[in-house]
């Protein structure tokens, strides 16, 4: 089990191949697609969605069907098998969906090839959208699509084995060295502290609680070899090399997820997506939730979303707005937030969606200060080298490690 932000491919094959080989032959992408003809009449949307499972496939196309029928249009929401290999697919055919999800993990690589329309700024007030989600939806100082829903990291505690620890709300971590301290207090009752994910999805939250990160704000430098990373890097390899933290694989599992249901882990860090995953696989663990420790910068965490993105070749482009309009209403996003545990884009429904899920309250609060995803196109083998540098991290050294990625993304990055 892993969340779907992390599910995607980790590279779109041949249809990214395909994108960005027909791009580089003027396929016709360009970022002015004014010349696209457009259609005033009742539109036909076509709505392609990376849907995590029935219930959210039901509540997209019960809230198209509303739509549909107030606005005089049709809609056709279709979930995809695999949504990058047949939204690449379809974007370098020619004949794209009107409206699709788009991976925050993603958006650049199809922004910088014209492929989107950026329409963020037609969108009823975009400022109460989380402004770091806005910051992940903007390429060249344009916001091209709505923020759909959004995931944050935070640190949960399986309550039971805390207490067999001897461990009291006094031991919460809420900074490095409390975390470190109330591990070894977990390490010396025979018991793994904390699960932790082995890649940039989950270790990079230390490099943002170091007031570090990977790329300069506008996406167009690499900035992993500084000492603020080096540092957090270094206390990450730390609490591996001591025991204090285990990644799945040490720990037989396949997700931190998984490790903590199983009890092999006091703690983990991971995202709401979490809360249905323990329900279904692991009913029994009794859990809560806080805030990510703070790094020696201040707080820090990940955030993982998508956007409803619009076709920049869709000739129904008015309608597709108005489309996302109505998704992205605040009592929609909350409508959505009960069918299928996503938490709303919109500021402005944030107490209503603690109201009615308080134990979510760490993960709005990471709202404030989440550190998006690499956010610049073809970085797939960049961040994929990472990842496997940061898999090897115990026996690594923190600024070989961060070197290389530098080095890796200023070749991506056109030098």
């Amino acid at each position: 089990m892993a969340p779907r932000s992390l599910t995607r491919a980790a590279v779109a094959g041949l249809a990214t191949v395909a994108l960005f080989g027909t791009a580089a032959c003027g396929s016709g992408f360009d970022d002015d697609s004014s010349d696209v003809a457009q259609s005033g009449g009742p539109a036909n949307l076509q709505i392609l969605i990376g849907s995590s499972g029935d219930a959210e496939t039901k509540a997209v196309q019960d809230a198209a069907a509303r739509w549909a029928s107030s606005s005089g249009n049709q809609a056709t929401v279709t979930p995809a098998q695999d949504l990058t290999q047949q939204l690449g697919q379809a974007l370098a055919g020619g004949t794209p969906p009107d409206v699709f999800y788009v991976d925050a993990a993603r958006f650049a690589d199809y922004a910088s090839v014209g492929a989107l329309e950026p329409y963020g700024d037609r969108i009823s007030n975009p400022d109460d959208f989380y402004d770091s989600l806005r910051t992940t939806f903007t390429y060249d100082g344009k916001l091209y699509c709505a923020p759909k829903d959004f995931s944050t990291l935070a640190l949960q505690i399986n309550t039971d084995l805390w207490t067999k620890a001897g461990l009291t709300d006094a031991d919460v971590p809420t900074n490095w060295e409390q975390l470190t301290a109330t591990a070894r207090k977990i390490k010396a009752k025979g018991q793994v502290p904390l699960a932790l994910g082995d890649t940039r999805d989950r270790i990079g939250a230390f490099l943002v609680q170091n007031g570090g990160w990977l790329l300069s704000p506008d996406g167009k430098r690499p900035t992993a070899d500084t000492p603020q990373n080096q540092a957090a890097l270094t206390y990450v390899k730390s609490l591996l090399t001591e025991g204090l933290a285990r990644y799945p694989k040490q720990l037989d599992a396949g997700w931190s997820g998984e490790a903590f249901g199983k009890g092999r882990a006091v703690m983990t860090i991971e995202g709401n997506w979490i809360k249905g995953a323990l329900q279904n696989d692991f009913p029994n663990v009794k859990y809560k939730v806080v805030e990510l420790p703070a790094g020696p910068k201040g707080k820090g965490t990940l955030s993982f979303t998508q956007c409803w993105g619009i076709a920049a070749k869709s000739k129904y482009k008015e309608q597709a707005i108005r489309f996302v309009e109505a998704m992205t209403a605040g009592d929609q996003q909350m409508t959505f937030a009960k069918a299928f545990g996503v938490m709303p884009s919109r500021q402005s429904v944030r107490d209503q969606y603690t109201a009615a899920f308080p134990a979510d309250a760490p993960f709005i609060a990471g709202a404030a200060y989440a550190q998006g995803p690499v956010n610049a196109p073809k970085m797939d083998s960049v961040v994929g080298d990472l990842d496997t540098g940061l898999q090897g991290l115990a026996n690594a050294d923190p600024k070989t490690v961060l070197a290389t990625f530098d080095k890796n993304a200023k070749a991506a990055l056109g030098g």
